[in-house]
């Protein structure tokens, strides 16, 4: 049960239906997770500032339980997640910055329990 979050100054334009279709199928594929398992959110418009710039940029967040847990794995993860993005968005890698965090069972709630009881 992965969550994506992606932040940007790009307008909302940049980001209709079809993109947050693409971009849950390209991120279940990076992770290596069912499509139906996937929780993505894309914050348009933000004011924002990377490397010391506000030209168009993103951020995104990658929480999940058991797929981000080593180097080796984000290492991978990281390369398809920038391919696709600087592919979709036409951003340059320099303008993303990816953070992984690795969840535990017990931290993520679902059907009024935790993850740890299903």
């Amino acid at each position: 049960m992965p969550f994506v979050d992606l932040q940007s100054n790009l307008p909302a334009s940049s980001f209709p239906e079809a993109f947050l279709a693409r971009f849950c199928s390209a991120a279940a594929a990076a992770l290596g997770k069912p499509e139906d398992r996937m929780n993505v959110v894309v914050h348009p418009g933000l004011p924002m500032l990377v490397a010391g710039s506000c030209s168009p940029c993103a951020v995104v967040s990658v929480s999940a339980i058991s797929v981000t847990d080593t180097a080796e794995k984000n290492k991978e993860h990281s390369a398809k997640i920038f391919g696709f993005l600087t592919k979709e968005l036409g951003l340059a890698e320099d303008r993303i910055v990816i953070q992984f965090h690795e969840l535990q069972p017990h931290q993520v709630g679902k059907k009024g329990t935790v993850m740890s009881f299903l």
